[in-house]
């Protein structure tokens, strides 16, 4: 099978697999999710996915290895993933 999400930078075989079993299919699918929303569906899903997955997802998406994200990015994507968490909550 040619997966095209294994494709992506940062993606391997697991990572795929959790991302097909919440209804992402293709790098477009990706990029309409987000990264925080791709990493929140996939917990939300009950697979128990590190903020790794978050980072790698983010560097698919930019096509950079996920350890080259700048830590100010990081930050950013935790901070956005910490305000969906707390809108959930309300």
């Amino acid at each position: 099978m040619n997966d095209e999400l294994q494709h992506l930078k940062n993606l391997g075989k697991t990572s795929a697999q959790w991302l097909h079993a919440v209804g992402i299919h293709s790098a477009n699918d990706l990029r309409r999710y987000g990264a925080v929303g791709a990493y929140r569906a996939v917990r939300a899903r009950g697979f128990r996915a590190s903020k790794v997955l978050l980072y790698a997802i983010e560097g698919a998406l930019l096509d950079v290895h996920w350890n080259e994200l700048p830590p100010a990015h990081k930050a950013e994507l935790n901070g956005k993933l910490d305000e969906a968490q707390t809108c959930n909550k309300s």
